[in-house]
């Protein structure tokens, strides 16, 4: 069954959150969690999203953001399409 439809407005606050593949690890160094706050920036920058907490755990992440237009889905298709973290070995 499909999840129904995120209610998106302008001012609405999200808690959001992302886990890697069978709960891998999203991020190995400390340069990978640079690379994803960079993007981070930019996406918010991009699409007047402000992030106002946010906390990055090895295989996951979570975000506490507020939008200024009713755009957290391509906020979100844009950050996690844009973040792909640096090539590493497993």
């Amino acid at each position: 069954m499909a999840r129904p439809l995120r209610v998106e407005y302008a001012g609405a606050l999200y808690h959001v959150m992302n886990r890697g593949n069978r709960r891998e690890r999203v991020f190995r160094s400390v340069a990978d969690h640079r690379l994803f706050l960079d993007k981070l920036g930019e996406a918010c920058s991009a699409y007047r999203v402000e992030v106002l907490s946010y906390c990055l755990m090895p295989n996951h992440f979570h975000l506490f953001l507020r939008t200024v237009g009713p755009n957290l889905s391509r906020f979100m298709q844009s950050l996690l399409t844009r973040a792909h973290l640096s090539e590493r070995n497993p």
